[in-house]
């Protein structure tokens, strides 16, 4: 199996993000000019942003390079030798031609080369992968998981080989400079006037942009790492006392420090400066508590060094001020000393007072001669210093020197050379010799010919590139000639059938106006029957371009969704799933939340996501299958920060290789229990699935991380869904949010206390949310909560189809476990109607057991559960678990006395030997 340092390789191996500085030319009329912009490029969708600077968090608008042409300017003949040529390239894109200005032309061969390879690889894409409409996800952003392995919708086509080889021979050899990548971001932009402003008006940028996603009035440190958010006030679920005590101590440290005076100040106000120091702490540690706090890339770690050692030269002046106050200050304590000595001393002796007054001159001319010697000596070494200094700049004057005395003798040399060529020239041509301004003639000739070298280089490259231009514009138009021919022929097979539909119905409709005896065979049953055949066949992939791809066998995250053995359920099923793509089709006529997300990554190209309202509105609604990858590891990452940062590199690999090398007690379970997971899923329905060995793999490893957990039957169903968008690591950490941070404690031990225990909790919800229901349910004696434990122990998997339950997982992830109690209240009050007809306890359980399967509209469901259940407080579940736990605890104290009290008499009966079992009689 690969271990840390073959994912360390493939990280590295990922392609670096091709971002950096150009000249974009905007503006009308006079105001028409370059201006310097930050363009990133963003894979998705195939589009080049452009931003103010890049720690912008909204662009300024962006261009479509798929549909993109490019071109540039050859080589200027009337421009003077020497100078630099012109860098400027145009992108023709959406009826309209954007000007680019690079630094120099070998940074423009760059970018137009890496726009051209992008281009070519998402058209590429486009022909190479088909998905299903349902996900259509964006070609060049796929999932990770199982999902992302899944094959079944990828049609490969052969390249174009010749096309391949010509576009790599016609490639121009072209390296990065310093303004293109992530470092680039570090530097002003190009011909910025001043770094140092930019410096600052970059980081005062950054911290706008990663507080904007902040309420007023929230502190929020380090233990942000642990903190999710329910409702529409940010609530901290179970905070722990250390992290509150240590976002208490920042926002302490965060009150501004008053700065030390510079130069001579008076005794009172250093004494007290001096104090305000030490009381409101280390600066520098501030700035660094402040910069741990808010998370930022570490493109920034310059700037703050820099920040840093600014602070560390004022402390060092403050602290040199300081030792010059308690040297005079020793001298003051010193002098009353004497003082006091003579004063106490000579007077009981009386010593006149011409005589003290001459030891006090004394005293004074000591202490002035005392200050005068320091100074000299701060003198002294302020000269030392200058005189390295002065010593080192020689050195530096005389490696000039040197150099210069080379530089000309290299030149004497060339012209000693030149001379020589030119007389020896002269001697076999006499006639020139003679005509004015000859012996410069060669030397403008040589210029000539180096400028016209130059020229001559400069329009072969131009002459490669849009060679190569036009050879892959020529294969982007045949693909997309060829894929509108695929629609063609897709599009008249579809109108074919739905003829041949039509025709079958309106022959059923005229066969059932007259009426027709059961026993007798007439036509349309034969047509009863052939309709049933087709609505029950399962298109495969190898009819994707010819037949419509409705229902598949598989949906996109690999369930089964038309079961094999059951005509009539194969029926229902199929049904469920053409009303599922219904619901997704009006959808889409709407404005779509893959919109609303794609704005959103474009927004946060230059900055990490964050948790805002914003994005919290956008994973409720749900996240889109080719991004819940991203989302999902990002939401485990801010959940489990801290279980990461104190574990040790490689920590899953080391906990594996343990839980396999020695006994482990809960292996034995795990095994049995590994294809029952989910044997409607194809990556868990037999042992040489892909899915199975990292199941176990995860399980192992978190059996030995939780040794009093070890393994509880629904852990195994939670890695599963984990696994399908997310890695063997990251879905580890999943579990490890989930039971270690999420839920009480005691929820998967053996003797589920906290599952008991939210049991009540929910139904006291539904008595609070659904009182009309609770009352129907209580009347018949309907105990739901059988129902639902399940659903909180395995989060809905396997209760709810299979869209609904990753929207589920999508707010879960985010916001914790506050989500389960309301979308199960919100699937009941989906529902409420229906069960309140229902008048017996049996048909009432019988409809309970399977109605959350009849459920498909997910955004009726979503507005329920976030939007009708309202206002949610989280503290009143806390409060109410809290209740519900020493209730339950006293329970089982009582239980326990109660089967001890069973044992102890069993024990003592006089009657226990003749006690036979019914076996033993017969």
């Amino acid at each position: 199996m690969p271990g840390p340092g073959a994912r360390a390789e493939e990280e590295e191996r990922e392609p670096a993000r091709l971002c950096g500085y150009l000249q974009k030319l905007s503006g009308k009329g006079p105001l028409r000019g370059y201006r310097s912009r930050w363009f990133v490029f963003d894979a998705r969708r195939c589009y080049l942003y452009y931003f103010k600077s890049p720690q912008d968090a909204l662009p300024l608008g962006h261009l479509d390079i798929a549909d993109a042409c490019f071109s540039y300017q050859g080589p200027d003949e009337a421009a003077e030798p020497g100078t630099e040529p012109p860098a400027h390239f145009q992108v023709h894109s959406a009826g309209a031609v954007t000007v680019l200005k690079a630094p120099n032309r070998q940074l423009m061969t760059y970018w137009l080369q890496e726009l051209q390879q992008k281009r070519w690889e998402y058209c590429s894409s486009l022909d190479m992968v088909k998905w299903d409409s349902r996900a259509s996800p964006t070609p060049g952003d796929f999932s990770k998981g199982l999902v992302a392995r899944d094959n079944s919708d990828v049609i490969c086509s052969h390249p174009d080989a010749s096309a391949e080889k010509a576009r790599n021979v016609l490639a121009v050899e072209a390296t990065p400079g310093g303004l293109v990548g992530e470092a680039a971001a570090h530097q002003p932009a190009p011909g910025h006037p001043n770094s140092i402003n930019f410096s600052f008006k970059q980081w005062g940028t950054e911290l706008k942009n990663s507080m904007s996603s902040f309420r007023p009035g929230r502190g929020h440190g380090d233990s942000r790492k642990s903190v999710f958010y329910t409702s529409e006030e940010w609530e901290l679920l179970d905070p722990n006392p250390k992290d509150l005590e240590e976002s208490m101590a920042q926002e302490e440290r965060k009150k501004p420090a008053p700065e030390g005076n510079k130069g001579k100040r008076p005794l009172k106000d250093m004494i007290g400066s001096y104090k305000n120091r030490h009381v409101s702490g280390d600066p520098s540690a501030e700035g660094a508590q402040s910069a741990g706090g808010v998370s930022k890339p570490a493109s920034e770690m310059q700037l703050q060094v820099q920040s840093q050692q600014e602070e560390l030269d004022r402390l060092k002046k403050d602290l040199s001020s300081q030792k010059e106050l308690v040297r005079l200050l020793q001298h003051t304590v010193r002098s009353s000393q004497y003082d006091k000595y003579f004063a106490s001393s000579r007077l009981s002796e009386g010593v006149p007072k011409d005589t003290l007054d001459l030891l006090h001159r004394k005293d004074d001319q000591i202490l002035g001669l005392s200050s005068q010697l320091e100074r000299l000596s701060l003198e002294r070494e302020s000269l030392q210093q200058e005189a390295r200094t002065l010593k080192s700049k020689v050195g530096e004057l005389s490696e000039q020197l040197g150099m210069l005395v080379e530089t000309i003798q290299a030149k004497d040399e060339v012209i000693m050379k030149l001379s020589r060529q030119l007389s020896e020239g002269a001697d076999h041509t006499p006639s020139a010799a003679g005509v004015p301004g000859s012996p410069t003639s060669p030397s403008r000739e040589h210029l000539e010919l180096d400028r016209l070298k130059d020229n001559l280089q400069g329009y072969k490259t131009q002459n490669k590139f849009l060679n190569k231009e036009i050879l892959e514009l020529s294969a982007l138009r045949r693909n997309a000639e060829r894929r509108e021919r695929d629609l063609m022929a897709k599009y008249s097979s579809l109108e074919a059938k739905l003829c041949q539909i039509e025709s079958k119905y309106l022959i059923l409709l005229q066969e059932m106006k007259t009426p027709v005896c059961s026993e007798e065979q007439g036509p349309s049953r034969d047509v009863i029957a052939q309709l049933l055949e087709d609505a029950l066949q399962v298109e495969g992939p190898e009819q994707a371009f010819v037949k419509p791809h409705l229902v598949s066998e598989y949906d996109i995250y690999g369930f089964r969704t038309v079961p094999e053995d059951d005509e009539e359920e194969r029926l229902v099923a199929k049904v469920r799933a053409l009303d599922l793509k219904t619901l997704y089709l009006t959808e889409n006529q709407e404005v779509s939340t893959g919109v609303k997300w794609e704005n959103y990554f474009a927004s946060t190209m230059n900055r990490e996501m964050a948790c805002s309202p914003e994005l919290k509105n956008l994973i409720r609604a749900g996240i889109p299958h080719e991004h819940r990858s991203k989302v999902w590891k990002w939401c485990v990452d801010l959940h489990t920060r801290k279980f990461r940062d104190s574990a040790e590199p490689g920590y899953f690999q080391t906990l594996l290789q343990k839980a396999l090398e020695k006994q482990n007690p809960a292996s034995k379970q795990i095994e049995l229990d590994l294809l029952r997971t989910l044997p409607t899923n194809k990556h868990y329905s037999c042992p040489t699935s892909e899915g199975i060995q990292k199941l176990r793999n995860v399980l192992l490893a978190f059996s030995w991380r939780n040794p009093d957990i070890g393994y509880c039957q629904g852990l195994n169903r939670l890695v599963a869904v984990a696994l399908l968008y997310l890695e063997q690591e990251d879905a580890f950490w999943c579990l490890v949010t989930i039971v270690e941070v999420f839920m009480p404690r005691d929820y998967y031990t053996k003797t589920l206390l906290g599952s008991q225990v939210d049991q009540r909790v929910f139904r006291d919800l539904m008595s609070e949310k659904l009182p009309r229901l609770h009352t129907h349910l209580e009347q018949y004696n309907v105990d739901y909560t059988l129902i639902t434990f399940n659903w909180f122990l395995v989060v809905f998997v396997d209760s709810v189809v299979s869209d609904i339950l990753f929207k589920i997982w999508d707010s879960f992830l985010y916001e914790g476990p506050k989500v389960i109690f309301r979308f199960a209240l919100a699937l009941f009050k989906y529902k409420e109607e229906e069960i309140l007809k229902l008048q017996d306890s049996m048909s009432i359980f019988k409809y309970l057991r399977y109605f959350t399967r009849t459920i498909l509209d997910a955004r009726k469901l979503i507005s329920i559960s976030f939007g009708d259940l309202n206002p949610f407080p989280l503290r009143q579940i806390r409060n109410r678990r809290a209740y519900h736990l020493e209730k339950v605890r006293l329970e089982l104290t009582e239980l326990e006395a109660i089967r001890e009290d069973f044992l102890r008499e069993r024990d003592t009966s006089p009657d226990k030997g003749e006690l036979v079992s019914d076996e033993e009689d017969t």
